[in-house]
Protein backbone atom coordinates (compact mmCIF):
# COMPACT_ATOMS: atom_id res chain seq x y z
CA UNK A 1 0.00 0.00 0.00
CA UNK A 2 1.18 3.08 -0.89
CA UNK A 3 2.13 5.62 1.98
CA UNK A 4 0.85 9.03 2.62
CA UNK A 5 2.97 11.88 1.11
CA UNK A 6 1.79 14.91 -0.89
CA UNK A 7 1.85 13.12 -4.12
CA UNK A 8 -1.31 10.71 -2.40
CA UNK A 9 -3.15 14.33 -0.58
CA UNK A 10 -5.24 14.21 -3.64
CA UNK A 11 -6.70 10.45 -3.64
CA UNK A 12 -7.68 11.13 -0.01
CA UNK A 13 -11.26 10.60 0.48
CA UNK A 14 -13.20 13.86 0.13
CA UNK A 15 -13.75 13.82 3.85
CA UNK A 16 -10.30 14.51 5.05
CA UNK A 17 -9.43 17.48 5.30
CA UNK A 18 -6.38 18.56 3.80
CA UNK A 19 -3.78 21.43 4.02
CA UNK A 20 -4.96 24.45 3.38
CA UNK A 21 -2.14 26.15 2.50
CA UNK A 22 0.76 26.13 0.36
CA UNK A 23 3.76 24.02 2.47
CA UNK A 24 6.42 25.35 -0.17
CA UNK A 25 5.49 28.74 1.03
CA UNK A 26 6.02 27.99 4.84
CA UNK A 27 8.80 29.30 6.98
CA UNK A 28 9.85 27.67 10.26
CA UNK A 29 9.15 29.69 13.08
CA UNK A 30 8.62 27.20 15.62
CA UNK A 31 11.48 24.47 17.00
CA UNK A 32 10.06 22.06 19.33
CA UNK A 33 11.92 19.70 21.18
CA UNK A 34 10.56 16.35 22.12
CA UNK A 35 8.47 16.10 19.11
CA UNK A 36 6.15 13.06 20.62
CA UNK A 37 2.22 12.53 19.72
CA UNK A 38 1.11 14.99 22.44
CA UNK A 39 2.74 17.94 20.37
CA UNK A 40 1.90 16.67 17.14
CA UNK A 41 -1.81 16.19 18.03
CA UNK A 42 -2.27 19.51 20.20
CA UNK A 43 0.43 22.38 19.66
CA UNK A 44 1.18 21.10 16.00
CA UNK A 45 -2.70 21.33 15.42
CA UNK A 46 -2.91 24.82 16.28
CA UNK A 47 0.23 25.63 14.27
CA UNK A 48 -0.95 24.32 11.55
CA UNK A 49 -4.60 26.03 11.80
CA UNK A 50 -2.60 29.35 12.00
CA UNK A 51 -0.81 28.32 8.28
CA UNK A 52 -4.33 27.41 6.87
CA UNK A 53 -5.28 30.86 8.07
CA UNK A 54 -2.75 32.64 6.38
CA UNK A 55 0.03 33.15 8.36
CA UNK A 56 2.64 31.48 6.82
CA UNK A 57 5.32 31.94 9.64
CA UNK A 58 4.98 28.93 11.93
CA UNK A 59 6.05 26.00 10.37
CA UNK A 60 7.86 23.86 12.76
CA UNK A 61 11.07 22.01 12.47
CA UNK A 62 10.54 19.38 15.52
CA UNK A 63 13.35 17.68 17.63
CA UNK A 64 13.94 14.42 18.73
CA UNK A 65 16.01 14.31 21.72
CA UNK A 66 16.76 10.34 21.94
CA UNK A 67 14.98 8.09 18.89
CA UNK A 68 15.02 8.31 15.17
CA UNK A 69 11.43 6.94 15.31
CA UNK A 70 9.10 9.83 14.70
CA UNK A 71 11.65 11.07 12.16
CA UNK A 72 11.52 7.69 9.96
CA UNK A 73 7.70 7.95 10.53
CA UNK A 74 7.28 11.34 8.95
CA UNK A 75 10.03 11.94 6.72
CA UNK A 76 8.76 9.22 3.86
CA UNK A 77 5.81 11.35 3.90
CA UNK A 78 7.12 14.80 3.99
CA UNK A 79 6.28 15.28 7.31
CA UNK A 80 2.28 14.88 7.04
CA UNK A 81 0.32 12.75 9.16
CA UNK A 82 -3.28 12.32 9.61
CA UNK A 83 -4.68 13.74 13.26
CA UNK A 84 -7.64 11.83 14.29
CA UNK A 85 -10.62 13.29 15.94
CA UNK A 86 -12.87 10.58 17.61
CA UNK A 87 -15.74 11.75 19.42
CA UNK A 88 -18.27 8.50 20.28
CA UNK A 89 -18.97 6.97 17.01
CA UNK A 90 -17.95 10.33 15.13
CA UNK A 91 -14.63 10.50 13.61
CA UNK A 92 -12.72 13.57 11.57
CA UNK A 93 -9.56 13.48 9.72
CA UNK A 94 -7.13 16.06 9.11
CA UNK A 95 -3.90 15.74 7.59
CA UNK A 96 -1.84 18.31 9.33
CA UNK A 97 0.82 19.44 7.21
CA UNK A 98 2.53 22.07 9.92
CA UNK A 99 6.19 20.03 10.63
CA UNK A 100 8.52 20.92 7.89
CA UNK A 101 11.67 19.22 9.16
CA UNK A 102 12.71 16.68 12.48
CA UNK A 103 15.83 16.44 13.67
CA UNK A 104 17.31 14.11 15.51
CA UNK A 105 19.69 15.60 18.99
CA UNK A 106 22.16 12.71 19.20
CA UNK A 107 22.86 11.97 15.25
CA UNK A 108 23.13 16.23 14.78
CA UNK A 109 23.37 18.13 17.46
CA UNK A 110 24.76 20.76 15.88
CA UNK A 111 21.81 20.70 13.34
CA UNK A 112 19.46 21.73 16.43
CA UNK A 113 21.28 24.41 17.41
CA UNK A 114 21.39 25.99 13.64
CA UNK A 115 17.35 25.57 13.80
CA UNK A 116 17.55 27.65 17.20
CA UNK A 117 20.04 30.72 15.94
CA UNK A 118 17.69 30.89 13.01
CA UNK A 119 16.27 34.20 12.08
CA UNK A 120 13.06 32.98 11.33
CA UNK A 121 12.99 31.08 14.67
CA UNK A 122 10.82 33.08 17.74
CA UNK A 123 9.04 30.43 19.48
CA UNK A 124 10.55 27.16 20.86
CA UNK A 125 8.09 24.90 22.33
CA UNK A 126 8.99 21.61 24.43
CA UNK A 127 7.19 18.66 25.77
CA UNK A 128 10.36 16.51 27.56
CA UNK A 129 8.41 15.28 30.69
CA UNK A 130 9.73 16.51 34.20
CA UNK A 131 12.52 14.70 33.92
CA UNK A 132 13.84 16.51 30.59
CA UNK A 133 14.38 19.44 32.46
CA UNK A 134 16.73 18.25 35.09
CA UNK A 135 15.97 19.80 37.78
CA UNK A 136 16.05 18.61 41.84
CA UNK A 137 12.46 17.82 42.82
CA UNK A 138 13.37 19.16 46.48
CA UNK A 139 15.53 22.22 45.34
CA UNK A 140 14.39 22.84 42.38
CA UNK A 141 17.98 23.28 41.51
CA UNK A 142 19.90 21.81 38.56
CA UNK A 143 20.97 18.15 38.73
CA UNK A 144 24.78 18.76 37.80
CA UNK A 145 25.70 14.99 39.16
CA UNK A 146 23.31 14.29 36.07
CA UNK A 147 26.05 12.84 33.08
CA UNK A 148 24.53 15.05 30.61
CA UNK A 149 23.62 17.94 32.53
CA UNK A 150 27.45 17.71 33.65
CA UNK A 151 28.84 17.43 29.87
CA UNK A 152 26.29 20.49 28.93
CA UNK A 153 27.93 23.05 32.15
CA UNK A 154 31.32 21.48 30.75
CA UNK A 155 30.85 21.91 26.93
CA UNK A 156 28.06 23.47 24.34
CA UNK A 157 29.70 22.48 21.63
CA UNK A 158 27.51 19.04 21.09
CA UNK A 159 24.67 19.46 23.81
CA UNK A 160 22.49 16.54 25.61
CA UNK A 161 20.12 17.88 27.33
CA UNK A 162 16.90 19.98 26.61
CA UNK A 163 18.27 23.22 29.07
CA UNK A 164 21.45 22.49 27.30
CA UNK A 165 20.64 23.13 23.67
CA UNK A 166 18.71 26.12 24.70
CA UNK A 167 21.44 27.61 26.21
CA UNK A 168 23.52 26.94 23.18
CA UNK A 169 21.28 27.94 20.85
CA UNK A 170 20.46 31.52 22.71
CA UNK A 171 23.95 31.86 22.73
CA UNK A 172 24.43 31.78 18.98
CA UNK A 173 21.77 34.28 19.00
CA UNK A 174 23.41 36.33 21.23
CA UNK A 175 26.92 36.12 19.25
CA UNK A 176 25.07 36.97 15.89
CA UNK A 177 23.12 40.01 17.40
CA UNK A 178 19.60 38.66 16.69
CA UNK A 179 16.93 38.92 18.94
CA UNK A 180 15.21 36.49 21.63
CA UNK A 181 13.52 33.54 21.73
CA UNK A 182 9.88 32.89 23.67
CA UNK A 183 9.99 29.35 25.10
CA UNK A 184 7.30 27.48 26.22
CA UNK A 185 7.00 24.55 28.23
CA UNK A 186 3.67 22.40 27.31
CA UNK A 187 4.44 19.95 30.18
CA UNK A 188 1.71 19.88 32.72
CA UNK A 189 4.06 21.24 35.79
CA UNK A 190 3.16 24.10 38.01
CA UNK A 191 5.59 27.19 37.29
CA UNK A 192 6.42 25.50 34.04
CA UNK A 193 7.52 28.41 32.56
CA UNK A 194 9.95 29.56 35.22
CA UNK A 195 11.64 25.58 35.37
CA UNK A 196 12.29 25.93 32.51
CA UNK A 197 14.04 29.42 32.74
CA UNK A 198 16.05 28.12 35.84
CA UNK A 199 17.24 25.20 33.93
CA UNK A 200 18.60 27.43 31.17
CA UNK A 201 20.26 30.49 33.30
CA UNK A 202 22.24 27.86 35.32
CA UNK A 203 24.08 26.38 32.69
CA UNK A 204 24.41 29.80 30.40
CA UNK A 205 25.75 31.42 33.78
CA UNK A 206 28.19 28.59 33.86
CA UNK A 207 29.80 29.33 30.23
CA UNK A 208 29.10 33.36 30.23
CA UNK A 209 27.08 35.64 32.50
CA UNK A 210 27.01 37.99 30.20
CA UNK A 211 24.54 35.96 27.96
CA UNK A 212 22.53 34.60 31.22
CA UNK A 213 21.86 38.34 31.80
CA UNK A 214 20.84 38.76 28.27
CA UNK A 215 18.58 35.87 28.53
CA UNK A 216 17.09 37.00 31.69
CA UNK A 217 16.85 40.36 30.57
CA UNK A 218 14.75 39.52 27.06
CA UNK A 219 13.42 36.02 26.46
CA UNK A 220 10.57 34.86 27.85
CA UNK A 221 9.22 32.14 29.58
CA UNK A 222 5.73 31.55 29.33
CA UNK A 223 3.91 29.56 32.14
CA UNK A 224 1.15 27.65 30.53
CA UNK A 225 -1.72 25.20 30.85
CA UNK A 226 -2.39 22.68 28.23
CA UNK A 227 -5.10 20.07 27.95
CA UNK A 228 -5.57 17.17 25.44
CA UNK A 229 -6.57 13.40 25.55
CA UNK A 230 -3.55 11.39 23.12
CA UNK A 231 -4.01 7.82 23.56
CA UNK A 232 -1.06 5.90 22.43
CA UNK A 233 -1.43 4.78 18.61
CA UNK A 234 -2.18 0.84 17.80
CA UNK A 235 -1.59 -1.33 15.16
CA UNK A 236 -5.12 -1.75 14.77
CA UNK A 237 -6.11 1.85 14.90
CA UNK A 238 -3.26 2.04 11.65
CA UNK A 239 -4.84 -0.63 9.84
CA UNK A 240 -8.56 1.25 10.35
CA UNK A 241 -7.27 4.14 9.05
CA UNK A 242 -5.40 2.81 5.79
CA UNK A 243 -8.99 1.23 4.79
CA UNK A 244 -10.40 4.36 5.11
CA UNK A 245 -7.80 6.66 3.49
CA UNK A 246 -6.43 3.48 1.00
CA UNK A 247 -3.01 4.64 1.89
CA UNK A 248 -0.46 3.75 5.27
CA UNK A 249 -0.08 6.75 7.51
CA UNK A 250 2.99 5.79 9.89
CA UNK A 251 2.92 8.76 12.00
CA UNK A 252 -1.08 9.03 12.56
CA UNK A 253 -2.31 10.48 16.07
CA UNK A 254 -5.51 9.59 17.46
CA UNK A 255 -7.06 12.42 19.95
CA UNK A 256 -10.44 13.33 21.74
CA UNK A 257 -12.22 16.93 20.52
CA UNK A 258 -11.61 18.93 23.15
CA UNK A 259 -8.17 20.96 23.62
CA UNK A 260 -7.00 23.74 25.71
CA UNK A 261 -3.92 25.70 26.12
CA UNK A 262 -3.39 28.33 28.48
CA UNK A 263 -0.42 30.89 27.73
CA UNK A 264 0.69 33.59 30.36
CA UNK A 265 0.58 37.33 28.00
CA UNK A 266 4.72 37.01 27.81
CA UNK A 267 6.43 36.68 24.23
CA UNK A 268 9.60 38.42 23.44
CA UNK A 269 8.44 39.31 19.73
CA UNK A 270 6.38 37.98 17.10
CA UNK A 271 3.75 35.22 17.90
CA UNK A 272 0.57 33.63 16.23
CA UNK A 273 -3.12 35.16 16.74
CA UNK A 274 -3.02 32.47 19.30
CA UNK A 275 -6.40 33.68 20.40
CA UNK A 276 -8.21 33.39 16.82
CA UNK A 277 -6.93 29.91 16.98
CA UNK A 278 -9.20 28.97 20.41
CA UNK A 279 -5.16 29.46 22.33
CA UNK A 280 -5.97 31.34 25.63
CA UNK A 281 -3.54 34.33 26.30
CA UNK A 282 -4.21 35.43 29.82
CA UNK A 283 -2.03 37.78 32.67
CA UNK A 284 -2.52 34.43 34.98
CA UNK A 285 -2.63 31.01 34.22
CA UNK A 286 -2.58 29.80 38.02
CA UNK A 287 -6.60 29.48 38.62
CA UNK A 288 -6.78 27.36 35.11
CA UNK A 289 -3.96 24.86 36.42
CA UNK A 290 -6.57 25.29 39.58
CA UNK A 291 -9.41 24.30 37.47
CA UNK A 292 -7.77 21.31 36.00
CA UNK A 293 -6.29 19.68 38.83
CA UNK A 294 -9.14 19.73 40.69
CA UNK A 295 -11.92 19.04 38.41
CA UNK A 296 -10.37 16.98 35.78
CA UNK A 297 -7.58 15.56 37.39
CA UNK A 298 -9.30 15.41 40.32
CA UNK A 299 -12.87 13.46 39.07
CA UNK A 300 -10.19 11.44 36.38
CA UNK A 301 -8.54 9.99 39.88
CA UNK A 302 -11.17 9.29 41.49
CA UNK A 303 -13.24 7.40 38.33
CA UNK A 304 -10.13 5.66 38.37
CA UNK A 305 -10.34 4.26 41.76
CA UNK A 306 -13.92 3.69 41.64
CA UNK A 307 -13.73 1.14 38.66
CA UNK A 308 -11.08 -0.78 39.74
CA UNK A 309 -12.87 -1.58 42.80
CA UNK A 310 -15.96 -2.07 40.97
CA UNK A 311 -13.92 -4.14 38.34
CA UNK A 312 -14.37 -1.80 35.35
CA UNK A 313 -11.58 -1.70 33.19
CA UNK A 314 -12.18 1.91 31.39
CA UNK A 315 -13.18 5.42 33.18
CA UNK A 316 -15.83 5.73 30.39
CA UNK A 317 -17.55 2.78 31.81
CA UNK A 318 -17.40 4.41 35.29
CA UNK A 319 -18.83 7.69 34.17
CA UNK A 320 -21.58 5.61 32.43
CA UNK A 321 -22.87 4.25 35.67
CA UNK A 322 -25.76 6.57 37.37
CA UNK A 323 -24.29 6.13 40.82
CA UNK A 324 -20.80 6.45 39.87
CA UNK A 325 -21.62 9.90 38.02
CA UNK A 326 -23.94 11.17 40.65
CA UNK A 327 -20.53 11.19 42.83
CA UNK A 328 -18.56 12.74 40.25
CA UNK A 329 -21.31 15.34 40.46
CA UNK A 330 -21.22 15.80 44.13
CA UNK A 331 -17.40 15.99 43.83
CA UNK A 332 -16.94 18.69 41.11
CA UNK A 333 -19.75 20.99 43.55
CA UNK A 334 -17.49 21.00 46.45
CA UNK A 335 -14.22 21.34 44.32
CA UNK A 336 -15.36 24.35 42.26
CA UNK A 337 -16.26 25.73 45.47
CA UNK A 338 -12.57 26.23 45.77
CA UNK A 339 -11.48 27.69 42.76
Amino acid sequence: MMRLSATTLDGLPADVIRPAYDRASVRTGVVHLGIGAFHRAHQADVFDRALAGGDPRWGVRGVSLRSPGVRDQLATQGGLYSLVVRDGERVETRVVGAVAEVLVAPENPAAVVEALADPQTHLVTLTVTEKGYRLDPASGTLIESDPEVASDLASLVAPRTAPGFLAAGLAERHARGLGPLTVISCDNLPHNGARVKDAVLAIARRHDPALADWIEGGCAFPQTMIDRIVPATTPEDRRELAARLGVDDHGMVKTEPFTQWVIEDRFAGPRPDFEALGVQITSAVGPYEDAKLRLLNGAHSAMAYLGGLAGLRFVHQVIAEPVFAAFVERLWDEAASTL
